[in-house]
């Protein structure tokens, strides 16, 4: 009876996999090695996350942001909250770059 209870959370990595496909497989391989304890599971551009439910959407956030600083994509994506009637996670967008031109 010692079944752990455990959550589902989903990664759209859409934009990512636009910039480069193995930067998706590092993610999945840097996330694996980062939290030992959960399952990753990649459907196109979708990883689901299956966690326990004692581990905090907070630390799965930090950990993606930690790849992007260490593969120095930092600069260019950031990991958004998203939260729908069937799935909840997160979504790694491109950052909007602002050019002011002044005269």
């Amino acid at each position: 009876m010692s079944e752990t209870k455990s959550k589902v959370m989903t990664i759209n990595v859409k934009d990512l996999s636009f910039k480069n496909e193995q930067h998706v497989l590092d993610l999945i391989r840097f996330l694996s090695e980062a939290l030992p304890q959960i399952n990753l599971d990649r459907n196109g551009n979708d990883i689901s996350v299956e966690m326990p439910i004692a581990l905090s959407k907070r630390a799965l956030k930090q950990r993606i942001k930690k790849f992007l600083y260490k593969k120095d994509l930092n600069k260019d994506f950031r990991p958004i909250s998203h939260k729908s009637i069937d799935s909840e996670g997160y979504i790694v967008k491109e950052k909007k770059i602002v050019e002011l031109s002044y005269y």
